[in-house]
């Protein structure tokens, strides 16, 4: 057992149960683990081992023992060390949160109130340990974690162990501690005996980087940031950003002074100058001057170190290091994010809303203004955003191989538009109802057909299947995701039925012969110039090199919380030139709405709530929801906001009340195949399978004062959905209730059991329909213009759905009478459904006795997230654990 994580998984089997990786660094690895004495999460962090034997276990657990009594509101606590196996791990407490440098990628500047906020936050953590006798010497944004926006600062635990090491010992390791961009003059110069003013300096680092953007000193590689660090004087802040005052711009170019003694002695007075208007330090300000002139404010001692460091840093850069003048500067991955303008957001229909252009010039992305739904362009090299004449109604965009036209999906139509402009162009896909396709930039598209198979169709119309979904294998889809550039080559991920994720093949487009590439359940399988990225149901997405049949080293995680839409595909895409973008998840809430769309909070917790369903009494709710990567129903109890999980199955979702409230039925994948089980609301007994089958989706609706329940099927015949009736007193083989070559979901019945509500998109779209439950009665089209998710009051004297208005997707009340026969009294808009989480095939809200809607909020979504450079992060990692 030579690998660690299998010597310290072995080593520690009676205390932490190991999990998944969740960061890297130069000196550590940290897994998400769990306690097993405490039954809690924690941040367990091995050491490289070349590292430890450098340190020793015996120095390295008596120094950090003596870290391990700091106590301090904005220190992260250490829980445990040790050794085992050899191997020198310390455990630390699991924070759910944010660092600082993920909210720095993400927001680029920081507000000025939160970055003196976090600075002063993290002043007192550092002022206590100072005053215990402990520099930390490796103060850095992804050393500072965000819980709940409050500043809690990591590993202290190693500073003094690794310090204490030595400079000669740690060299043999190819490793130093600190970071250029925020290690003061000092500790660049390898001083080993540092004090509190060397803190101070990084954290006036940092606080440069939150309120302006970018550290004090950059550079293409760590030998350049150094040198700059020890010969040039920060350029001033509010020339970069004119809104910060004054005494904040001359607290932090105090703190960053390259002679100690100019500094502040403490971090305590460094915060309170932070907040001091008036400070002034004694500056004058600051201006870019020539090096010999910056060099000219330091005393004569360092103005001799610093020349001669940064002529040997000079040599070691273009002489001896890493990167020779002849030998490309690695490009750095850099992340940043954008936002949709004020007047659209990011659209929520479709199957993927975000597409990047393959040079990687341009990004499209599905919005929804007040009005209608279409695609926009930003160009990378533009500040805003504009709309694409003629894709109104447009969803999932994609890019031709030569970036030239822009293809989107109308309806059940692939059409394609020049990025230049003009009139979109049907791209013909005959008589197939596809769920995904790829155009070939000329007359021939792959695609994956209704059956959930793959096909290639030339333009003539004469289409060849090229794969089938494996039974055997329990797999209902296959899902094409991506074609490479030789367009002999493709992309897929094969889906079990009622799933969203599934294992990653590539596929021979000619022989159909399929080779796994990813064992385990993925998304949205895209590759990237030697490159294939892909995305886990938690949101994590990860990289790896591809050499066109197998991934050559181990992937490398580039984000997280990554949006997966819940039934569909990852919000996101790649160029080819190693740049990709993403939508980031969004908590989601759960809110009563009345119907003039005022809003209050059902629940504080924010989780990814998905099918709320409100009890026959209404004193309960219903819901799936993701929670530590494991899906399942839970009920809330309105009268003490108490949540208790009712299923363990890992994917239990959709659940439906019976009609006298005393059972859920939920559905759930087993095996790769969907089931439909039932089980006490109060969570006694054990779950009871109602209907298992490969064709099955998910639970519709009961019928009142019946055992009968309406569901939701695959069509064998037909490939689409279609609606059955199932009677829990036979459990037998469901008998076919709406069957035909056209999709029908989204069955809500009556209140008096009567009729039945569903969607059809007969007429070319979605339309809600009433027909009788039982019998050939007629149908009724209750929605105009297109509608969705239908949801009956509890008088049965109004029925709800989502349609298209004016100001864009609306909450529609219409007024019904359901007598002898079915009639639509009257059609009353209530509020914009913007904001809201919709779903498919069934409504994602339901409604109180009282009126008031129950419904899934879900912000304006309006964030997009660039990753440049991701191929280049990595190769450099990669290389880094080799």
């Amino acid at each position: 057992m030579n690998d660690p994580l299998t010597r310290l998984t072995a080593g520690l089997e009676t205390r932490y149960e190991i999990g998944r990786e969740i960061g890297a660094g130069g000196m550590a690895t940290v897994y998400l683990a769990k306690d097993l004495r405490h039954d809690r999460q924690v941040a367990l962090k091995l050491l490289r081992p070349e590292l430890g034997a450098v340190i020793g276990a015996e120095r390295f657990l008596a120094e950090i023992r003596t870290t391990a009594k700091l106590q301090h509101p904005h220190i992260l606590p250490l829980f445990d060390s040790g050794e085992a196996d050899g191997l020198l791990f310390y455990v630390m407490p699991y924070v759910e949160g944010i660092s600082l440098r993920d909210r720095i990628q993400r927001e680029k500047q920081i507000s000025i109130a939160d970055a003196v906020r976090i600075s002063s936050e993290v002043a007192s953590a550092l002022d206590y340990a100072h005053r215990h006798g402990v520099i930390h010497r490796d103060i850095k944004p992804e050393n500072i974690l965000l819980h709940d926006g409050q500043a809690l600062v990591a590993d202290f635990g190693i500073a003094l162990a690794l310090s204490n090491a030595g400079s000669t010992r740690m060299t043999e390791t190819g490793m130093s501690l600190g970071t250029p961009h925020y290690m003061s003059p000092e500790q660049a110069m390898g001083e080993q005996d540092l004090t509190a003013r060397s803190d101070v300096y990084a954290l006036g680092a940092i606080t440069y980087e939150m309120l302006v953007g970018e550290p004090p000193f950059t550079g293409p590689t760590a030998q350049a940031i150094i040198a700059r660090v020890v010969t040039e004087s920060p350029r001033p802040l509010i020339p970069k950003r004119h809104t910060i005052p004054p005494h904040i711009e001359a607290a932090v170019l105090t703190a960053l002074e390259k002679v100690p003694a100019d500094r502040f002695a403490t971090a305590a007075e460094f915060a309170q100058a932070l907040r001091t208007p008036g400070f002034t330090g004694g500056r004058t300000a600051v201006t870019a001057t020539t090096f010999p002139k910056r060099l000219s404010s330091l005393s004569k001692k360092w103005q001799a170190v610093a020349a001669a460091t940064a002529m040997l840093l000079a040599a070691t850069a273009f002489g001896l290091g890493r990167y020779s003048a002849d030998e490309a500067v690695p490009p750095v991955t850099g992340r940043f994010l954008i936002t949709t303008p004020s007047d659209h957001r990011l659209s929520s229909f479709g199957n993927l809303n975000v597409a990047f252009s393959p040079d990687g010039s341009s990004l499209v992305y599905a919005g929804q203004n007040a009005r209608v739904r279409q695609l926009y362009i930003r160009k990378m090299d533009d500040v805003s955003s504009s709309p694409i004449p003629g894709t109104e109604g447009g969803t999932d965009p994609g890019f031709s191989s030569d970036g030239r036209w822009i293809t989107f999906w109308h309806g059940a139509r692939l059409q394609k538009v020049s990025v230049g402009g003009g009139a979109p162009i049907p791209i013909p896909i005959t008589n197939i109802n596809a769920i995904s396709a790829v155009w070939l930039d000329g007359p021939d598209v792959v695609l994956t057909d209704n059956n959930g198979a793959i096909r290639r169709q030339g333009g003539d119309g004469k289409s060849s299947i090229i794969a089938r979904p494996d039974t055997a294998k329990r797999e209902s889809v296959l899902l094409l995701t991506d074609v490479l550039p030789d367009r002999k080559t493709g992309l897929l991920v094969a889906i079990p039925g009622g799933a969203s994720s599934g294992r990653g093949y590539v596929l021979d487009l000619k022989s159909g012969k399929r080779t796994l590439l990813i064992d385990q359940a993925i998304g949205g399988l895209k590759y990237d110039n030697g490159y294939v990225v892909w995305v886990q149901q938690d949101g994590t997405l990860f990289g790896a090199p591809f050499d066109g049949k197998k991934l050559t080293t181990p992937p490398v995680t580039i984000a997280q919380n990554v949006r997966f839409t819940v039934g569909g595909s990852p919000q996101f895409s790649v160029s080819r030139a190693g740049a990709l973008v993403y939508v980031p998840e969004q908590p989601f809430q759960l809110m009563y709405v009345d119907r003039n769309g005022k809003t209050e909070p059902v629940l504080d917790l924010k989780r990814r709530f998905h099918s709320p369903r409100i009890s026959p009494n209404a004193r309960y709710i219903a819901m799936d929801f993701t929670q530590q990567n494991s899906r399942d129903v839970w009920i809330l109890d309105l009268s003490d906001k108490t949540l208790s999980r009712l299923t363990f199955d890992n994917d239990g979702h959709d659940p439906v009340w019976n009609w006298d409230g005393t059972k859920v039925a939920y559905a759930t994948a087993r095996n790769g195949v969907i089931g439909m089980f039932m089980r006490n609301a109060d969570g006694s007994g054990s779950a009871d399978s109602i209907h298992v089958g490969a064709t099955a989706q998910t639970v519709g609706a009961f019928v009142r004062n019946s055992e009968e329940l309406v569901i939701l099927h695959t069509s064998q015949m037909f490939g689409n959905g279609d609606l059955y009736t199932l009677s829990l007193n036979r459990r037998g083989t469901p008998t076919a209730l709406l069957a035909s070559p056209f999709n029908e979901s989204y069955p809500a019945v009556s209140p008096d059991g009567k009729w039945l509500a569903f969607v059809s998109d007969e007429s070319g779209q979605e339309e809600v329909y009433v027909r009788p439950l039982h019998g050939q009665g007629a149908k009724t089209l209750l929605s105009r213009s297109g509608g969705s998710e239908p949801v009956w009051s509890r008088s049965g004297r109004e029925l709800y759905y989502l349609g298209s208005g004016e100001t864009g997707t609306l909450l529609i009340a219409a007024a019904v009478s359901t007598g002898a026969e079915f009639k639509v009294v009257g059609r009353t808009d209530l509020f914009q459904f913007s904001e809201y989480e919709g779903a498919t095939p069934h409504a994602n809200y339901d409604v109180m006795p009282d009126g008031r809607f129950v419904m899934v909020h879900q912000g304006r979504m309006s964030e997009i997230i660039i990753v440049q450079n991701w191929t280049a992060e990595v190769k450099r990692r990669n290389a880094g654990s080799r």
